[in-house]
């Protein structure tokens, strides 16, 4: 994969500073990336057709249509899309080609966009964007630059399929590394976090990480799983939860609300609580295998298969303390 487009577009921008480690880390991650699939996952890439949409919707969808696109090379790029499965994130429409994901991430961004400030002319990064679904959204607000970050290979494959059917677009880009293995750039006017914080061993750690990827005064959009309670509750799994065996601490609203200003934030409000449906997590024929449905308990789907709250979900804005 090449990142010569990236490094050119950071060479001139407020993280330039960031190609002297940039560069080893990536190549570093080649070396170490042996996956059997990977050969198939570059092919499909590759040997994807590069088309322009005569339309594209990322405003209201991720929706691209040309009607010179015949029905062969649309069976074609079906086909080959197919080899990057399974889709979490989406769904994405192209050419008419429905990508039905696992996750209606586009109720998510729904639930995010109406609180978040405007990122007309923003510098964003998206920490665990999985294949970066939501940043061509962020895109559609006219982002001057949206960065990614999330280690999953085949995530990154998945991503350079839709930007090549989408143009080319290079205001938007999938980094393959984690984000403790980025330096304190303290560049970004809005960074995301969602999905991510429950995964974390510490974190207060992935707070501060994220704190230190702001400008001052710039915005935290955190979205996470949170259970019932006061500001002191949080759970520990002991084990799994609904099934997942990285999920480690999921604090109430409150809770978390403290986390994040002990953590160099200010103006903390929680925007939005939701429960996680079986509608919006759940099975399809681009995402074959189990999903939430057969997470929950048979007889209570208030509860996990463990015994734990079901799914639910806050969206927290804060701001950097400058």
């Amino acid at each position: 994969m090449d990142f010569s487009n990236f490094y050119h577009i950071i060479s001139i921008s407020s993280l330039k500073y960031w190609l002297e480690t940039l560069p080893f880390l990536l190549q570093s991650w080649r070396r170490k990336v042996l996956l059997k699939d990977q050969k198939l996952w570059e092919s499909t890439v590759k040997n994807l057709p590069q088309v322009y949409p005569e339309v594209l919707d990322l405003l209201h969808g991720v929706t691209a249509d040309n009607t010179q696109i015949t029905v062969r090379q649309r069976v074609g790029i079906d086909k080959l899309l197919r080899t990057l499965m399974p889709w979490r994130k989406g769904p994405f429409m192209l050419y008419r080609i429905n990508i039905d994901s696992e996750w209606r991430s586009d109720w998510k961004w729904d639930r995010v966009v109406k609180h978040i400030s405007p990122l007309s002319g923003r510098t964003v990064l998206d920490v665990g964007c999985g294949n970066g679904y939501y940043m061509w959204r962020m895109l559609a607000h006219c982002s001057a630059l949206v960065v990614g970050v999330d280690p999953c290979p085949l995530f990154l494959y998945q991503f350079e399929a839709v930007r090549k059917l989408l143009g080319n677009d290079q205001r938007v880009h999938l980094i393959p590394l984690k984000i403790e293995q980025l330096p304190s750039l303290e560049a970004f006017d809005t960074v995301f976090s969602m999905g991510v914080l429950c995964h974390r061993r510490s974190p207060l750690d992935h707070l501060y990480q994220l704190r230190s990827q702001l400008v001052k005064g710039g915005e935290l959009v955190l979205e996470t799983l949170v259970i019932e309670g006061d500001d002191q509750t949080v759970l520990m799994p002991k084990n799994r939860y609904a099934k997942m065996k990285n999920v480690y601490f999921l604090p109430s609203s409150k809770a978390l609300q403290c986390w994040i200003e002990r953590c160099g934030f200010d103006n903390v409000r929680i925007v939005d609580h939701s429960i996680t449906t079986v509608d919006e997590q759940r099975c399809t024929n681009w995402m074959l295998g189990k999903s939430l449905s057969e997470f929950l308990d048979l007889t209570d789907k208030t509860k996990t298969i463990e015994g734990y709250p079901a799914p639910q979900r806050a969206i927290v804005i804060a701001t950097a303390v400058s």
